[in-house]
């Protein structure tokens, strides 16, 4: 069985979702199903997007992509112990040279770190800040 490699970032997880979905991040989906996983947090703020929009056939959709295609066949890495302890060094850090990052996107990358793993996102100006973080961005990296 293959190792894990990749975290997917809410907006790249997110893209199945799209009315006309971005045909390089579905490709790279598929082409590296096994090797991606998530994260719990990323997972929450899908499912917390999910719950506020009224009760509906897209909302209906999306609740069953969540349970049949991200909890059912990806791997929900935790904000473990080690993810607490780097997101604590790194923010403490940050917040010294005036710099002030989401909360949710250091747990990302935290979590990304601590298991080793690229972190895919469309959003890499949220996490350049951290140290020793790796990012791809599957709609423009080559």
């Amino acid at each position: 069985m293959s190792q894990v490699q990749f975290l997917l970032d809410t907006n790249i997880l997110s893209e199945p979702l799209r009315p006309i979905p971005n045909s390089r991040v579905m490709e790279l989906l598929a082409k590296y199903t096994g090797l991606i996983t998530t994260a719990t947090v990323v997972f929450h703020e899908m499912l917390y997007g999910c719950y506020r929009l009224p009760n509906s056939r897209k909302r209906q959709a999306i609740e069953a992509y969540l349970r049949e295609e991200v909890e059912g066949k990806l791997q929900l890495l935790p904000y473990s112990i080690e993810a607490a302890k780097w997101h604590a060094f790194e923010r403490s850090k940050l917040v010294g040279l005036g710099k002030t990052t989401s909360y949710v996107d250091g747990q990302i990358a935290a979590i990304s770190v601590v298991n080793n793993l690229v972190l895919v996102t469309n959003n890499q100006a949220d996490y350049v800040d951290f140290q020793g973080i790796e990012m791809v961005n599957w709609f423009s990296d080559s």
